[in-house]
């Protein structure tokens, strides 16, 4: 999920014709095209069952959209966030015509404001199968999330990604509106938030990772 935001990001390496060559682990994995289409008309967009032939989209998705080495890693990921108390039920699929294409979920973190702790959410990851990408899906994925996001209250959604990309969809740099960075191997350019109806002034401060990202070490750069 690399791209080159900065002269301090290590440079991408292309994985293949149809593989995104631009990998960000424990971010949200996204497609970077040269511009943000708008998704195609047959496309929708509808939640992930609780079963299991959903979790069976789910992984093949993520393995698919991530490639052999790393695929496995964040399908794990996936696997092992929907199993904890941070699944919130936001795990969204999208379809082509009736076909999975792509996914993305929204898992519960903190904010560790001075007040109180704030339940936020962190998108990822973000998967689109190679031969949907550079279509629209990401976009529709993402925009989709966060209008739920928005409908059911919560204050803040944070990714790891490229700004190039996701400032285009709301994002912006979550250290530019109060926020910290739980590692220090996130670039404070990939560190994102975009904030929602619910958020208050007052609800800045760390980010605290749900213990699974921890567990499976998928948290900055690799």
């Amino acid at each position: 999920m690399r791209e080159a935001i900065e002269a301090s990001l290590p440079p991408a390496t292309d994985t293949g014709a149809t593989q995104e060559p631009n990998r960000w682990r424990g971010g949200a994995a996204c497609t970077y095209p040269p511009d943000v289409p708008t998704a195609p008309p047959r496309l929708a967009i509808r939640r992930q069952l609780p079963n299991a032939t959903d979790q069976a989209v789910v992984r093949d998705l993520t393995v698919r959209a991530f490639g052999p080495d790393e695929g496995p890693v964040v399908a794990r990921l996936v696997q092992a966030l929907q199993s904890s108390d941070a699944f919130a039920g936001l795990s969204f699929i999208a379809e082509h015509d009736g076909r999975p294409v792509g996914h993305t979920m929204l898992t519960r973190s903190w904010v560790d404001a001075p007040a109180a702790l704030v339940d936020v959410l962190v998108l990822s990851p973000l998967s689109v199968a190679p031969e949907h990408q550079r279509a629209g899906v990401g976009r529709a994925l993402v925009e989709h999330a966060l209008a739920v996001a928005d409908d059911d209250g919560w204050p803040a959604v944070f990714l790891e990604g490229d700004p190039a990309y996701y400032s285009r969809l709301g994002f912006e740099r979550a250290s530019a509106r109060g926020f910290t960075s739980p590692s220090a191997r996130i670039p404070d350019a990939a560190f994102q938030v975009v904030t929602r109806t619910a958020h208050q002034p007052w609800m800045t401060g760390a980010l605290v990772y749900a213990d699974r990202f921890w567990a499976l070490d998928c948290v900055g750069l690799r």
